[in-house]
């Protein structure tokens, strides 16, 4: 059996945005698929009673030096979005659609939204700034905003977080290689070992 890690994410995580920049290699180098599982950050707090580390005050000002780190260490540019928090709902409909409808698409809607929001630091959370960004990234806004709408896009990015949650993801970003799960951009090497 081939080996694949599971990527369950949100675009509105910045850890998700750090472990985007290193998992294709990481899986690259152990011959693994990435399979990118689009979730509802929002949901899955509101489910399991967690929240963001930025919710607590202490805790926030350590995790933005501790990010700042990481993106030196992996050598990626990376800026706190001022904007920060973004409600992530037609984002994240927007990757489930495309991934469901436009597969071809879904990697180059991953890099420019994940780029808009965590290197320019734009407020992804406007619509016409959300749509310059896609326009620029050769995406129709108008046909995203369309597929965002779709009910069985809706309900495969519920059922995304549903079944996230079921598993036992409490925070983004979350991994599984088989059935051993991963919290963390901070556990990548942990992932790099459960794949060798």
């Amino acid at each position: 059996m081939s080996k694949s890690v599971e990527f369950y994410f949100d675009f509105g995580s910045p850890t998700s945005y750090l472990a985007f920049t290193q998992l294709p290699g990481i899986c690259a180098e152990a011959g693994a698929e990435l399979v990118y599982r689009p979730v509802l950050l929002g949901g899955v707090f509101q489910a399991t009673g967690n929240a963001s580390p930025i919710a607590i005050p202490a805790k926030g000002r350590y995790t933005l030096i501790d990010m700042q780190r990481f993106a030196r260490r992996y050598g990626v540019p990376m800026k706190m979005n001022p904007f920060f928090p973004i409600n992530t709902l037609q984002l994240m409909r927007a990757a489930t659609g495309v991934q469901m409808r436009q597969p071809e698409r879904f990697a180059a809607l991953l890099d420019c939204v994940f780029k808009g929001m965590w290197v320019d630091a734009l407020n992804l959370g406007d619509p016409a700034v959300l749509g310059r960004v896609l326009a620029e990234a050769g995406f129709d806004p108008q046909a995203l905003l369309a597929l965002t709408a779709d009910q069985e896009v809706k309900d495969a990015l519920k059922a995304n977080t549903e079944a996230a949650i079921k598993r036992g993801m409490f925070g983004a970003p979350t991994m599984f290689v088989g059935n051993e799960m991963f919290f963390g951009q901070d556990r990548l090497d942990f992932v790099r070992e459960a794949l060798a």
